[in-house]
């Protein structure tokens, strides 16, 4: 059927007049994005036990839970029953929603019971099978099982969906398509997205008309505003599953089955898969998801629709503009990850393993760009002409991204004599920050998918600068939006609060400083001393690690405390904002981490002999002045908690009044790296002791794309 047949939303619809954007208000997907989780399991000519999918789909969402969520849900098939009469518009099997508010073990009970009630026949086998499945974070209507995914059209579930991000329209879409008779349940934005597919295909079936469903999908794009990740499920289209994104994470795995997956091109005329091999096909908002099933991967890009119809896979791109699609020849990636990376060993917590691993992390972001005391980056090769004549370099970040572009940021301006602007990523576009031409731009985000970040880039894409991106997802929206950048390589990291990839994130940048800086003769001594020091990084971070059991004693101390001042300067000023903001977290403690320099504007008055307070005082040109710090604060009585190099205890304790914690010293462009890690482990063990979720920290989620 030509696709001009399926104007169903035609001039003469009610549906025409929508505006579907609001009057003056400016609109980026990223911007509107949350923090959902999307997974998918479709076999094909491959016999699967229904307990077995039902457990892969769970499973998936338990490699999720890490993005934060409120909710949960799965749909599956039931069973089609001979003889029965049936009452559902289709001839296939209906599908079988489970939705449950809470934790996803919430989910599984509430999964198994209704399945018991219901003698579902968990032993039933499928040749062929598309389930989905969703964790959901609050925004439109309360935590609850009828504001949970998958959201339906009705009540035959002719079409179920599960969405990542936020429709902006939501709410004209909904008033017409209840004037055109449809009931709504939820309080969702999401629930529009299934009726109105529901709309697309009853005014093609009543007009006589075949339709596919990715002719359906289309139309249902064509009338959405706002930022999504969605997957499509429907009876009247078995077995198949369609994916669509417009600013959200999504990724295809493909796991063929008996051999190797092909990683020939593929595209709309089947040429991935287009064969009767037995075969495995996912979909998932990140790659840990499915990295313990395939590491053959493609990351899906905005407006494109993927299709996945007898085993087979194809790609369309949509064009509001254009009536017909065009189709999009995709490689198959490699994952490089592990399925160890997700899983927990012998550690109570992801956070303690991520904690200890980076040792590890930081040896693989400095593998390969360390060669014969100098540093090559690839990613930044073809750029940095440009970068050495820019007006000023600006990092932009989040949260703990900031902190490391933060910690930085003197060491930049040290070596390359470019002004430096340290620019959080949300204040850019309250103020809209001035990003000129000649400026080159740092993005830093651990996930890539941070919304204030993202906007920011956009907006400073448009302004002409260089945009250069730092993280560690490949295949994430930074990576490629920007120029150019470099990935951090510090491996799957599932704790919310970020601590391997914080500090990977300093040694990239610290090392993207040194190639920047090569041109200057006059640096030379300083890049030669450096550049040893970060040979020397991984040994020193397993020599502080060794100060677990320490830090666990001074957690005990403080685990009734209810806040906590913690002060840095120069280079450890970035530390102690990124302590306090550790300990706050997860630990929920009142932390403020504050420069030093700053103490007598206000900070002092909170010195007394019951206020814990840990001091950075690390060798560094500012040493002497955290000394005359550390005097003022035993002047007015201050409970101190001192950390400095090795052998500078009688330093800056010389009466033993203070409690000293020795760390192993460094270049001071790289002490900021070892002296985080005993602060990491502090912000653990206080975590533990009063009892609160490590991994998932309440009112957080580890990829934050709602601002």
């Amino acid at each position: 059927m030509p696709t001009s047949h399926l104007t169903i939303l035609s001039p003469k619809s009610n549906f025409n007049s929508i505006q579907t954007r609001a009057d003056n208000d400016f609109f980026s997907p990223k911007r509107a994005a949350k923090m959902c989780g999307i997974f998918a399991y479709l076999n094909y000519n491959v016999e699967r036990k229904r307990s077995y999918i039902l457990e892969v789909l769970l499973n998936g969402l338990r490699r999720l839970e890490y993005r934060g969520y409120d909710s949960a849900g799965i749909a599956v098939d039931s069973d089609l029953k001979d003889g029965c009469n049936r009452s559902t518009p289709y001839l296939s099997a209906p599908p079988l929603v489970f939705r449950q508010e809470g934790k996803i073990e919430s989910l599984v009970g509430s999964v198994y019971s209704e399945v018991d009630k219901m003698e579902v026949n968990l032993e039933k086998l499928f040749l062929s099978h598309a389930g989905i499945a969703h964790t959901r974070w609050a925004t439109h209507g309360v935590p609850a099982p009828r504001n949970s995914h998958p959201q339906s059209s009705g009540e035959f579930d002719d079409f179920v969906v599960v969405h990542n991000g936020i429709i902006t329209n939501y709410e004209v879409l909904k008033t017409t398509l209840v004037r055109h008779g449809f009931t709504f349940t939820s309080d969702t934005d999401t629930e529009v997205i299934p009726k109105l597919a529901k709309f697309v295909f009853d005014k093609a079936c009543d007009a006589e008309e075949a339709v596919t469903f990715s002719q359906v999908v289309m139309e249902v794009m064509r009338q959405l505003e706002g930022a999504y990740a969605l997957i499509f499920k429907s009876p009247h289209y078995p077995n198949e599953l369609i994916a669509c994104k417009r600013g959200s994470t999504l990724i295809l795995g493909v796991n063929e089955l008996g051999g190797e997956t092909s990683r020939h091109l593929f595209h709309d005329v089947k040429a991935l898969t287009a064969n009767d091999k037995p075969k495995e096909l996912f979909f998932s908002s990140d790659l840990c998801a499915i990295v313990e099933h395939t590491k053959n991967y493609a990351a899906i890009e905005d407006n494109e629709i993927v299709h996945i119809k007898d085993g087979s896979v194809s790609i369309l791109k949509f064009d509001k503009k254009k009536e017909k699609p065009a189709s999009v020849q995709r490689a198959l990636s490699v994952l490089e990850m592990e399925v160890e990376q997700i899983k927990k060993g012998n550690y109570k917590h992801f956070m303690q393993k991520e904690i200890h691993e980076q040792p590890q992390s930081l040896t693989t972001s400095m593998r390969g760009r360390l060669k014969d005391g100098s540093i090559c980056l690839g990613g930044l090769k073809e750029h940095m002409k440009t970068i050495r004549r820019s007006r000023r370099i600006c990092f932009v970040g989040c949260g703990t991204s900031f902190h490391a572009a933060r910690a930085v940021m003197p060491f930049v301006e040290e070596l390359t004599d470019i002004p430096v602007a340290p620019l959080i990523a949300s204040d850019v576009m309250d103020r809209t920050a001035l990003i000129f031409k000649e400026d080159t731009a740092i993005f830093v985000s651990q996930s890539g998918e941070t919304a204030d970040t993202l906007q920011a880039l956009e907006y400073a894409l448009e302004t002409g600068a260089l945009c250069v991106g730092v993280t560690n997802t490949v295949g994430s929206t930074l990576s490629r939006k920007t120029h150019c950048g470099v990935h951090i390589n510090a491996g799957c990291e599932i704790g919310v609060a970020s601590t391997k990839a914080y500090t990977s994130q300093i040694v990239v940048m610290v090392m993207m400083t040194l190639a920047i800086g090569s041109d200057k003769m006059s640096s030379l001594a300083r890049r030669e001393a450096v550049i040893a020091g970060l040979s020397e990084l991984p040994r020193k971070a397993e020599e502080v690690l060794k100060l677990d059991s320490e830090m666990k004693e001074l957690a005990e101390s403080l685990v009734n405390e209810r806040s906590l001042l913690i002060f840095g300067r120069g280079y450890n000023y970035a530390t102690a904002r990124e302590g306090a903001l550790k300990v706050m977290e997860i630990a929920i403690m009142n932390t403020h981490g504050m420069l030093a320099g700053e103490m007598k504007h206000g900070p002092l008055a909170l010195v007394d002999e019951n206020m814990p307070i840990i001091v950075l005082a690390t060798r560094d040109k500012l040493f002497s002045k955290q000394q005359s710090v550390i005097q003022q604060l035993h002047a007015r009585k201050g409970r101190l908690i001192v950390m400095c190099s090795q052998g500078d205890a009688k330093l800056v304790s010389p009466d033993g009044r203070a409690r000293v914690i020795e760390v192993p010293n460094l270049p001071d462009c790289l002490q900021p790296i070892i002296n985080i890690i005993p602060l990491q482990l502090l912000a653990y063990h206080l975590t533990v002791l009063r009892g609160f979720d490590v991994d998932q920290p309440r009112n957080l989620a580890k990829s934050v794309t709602t601002q």
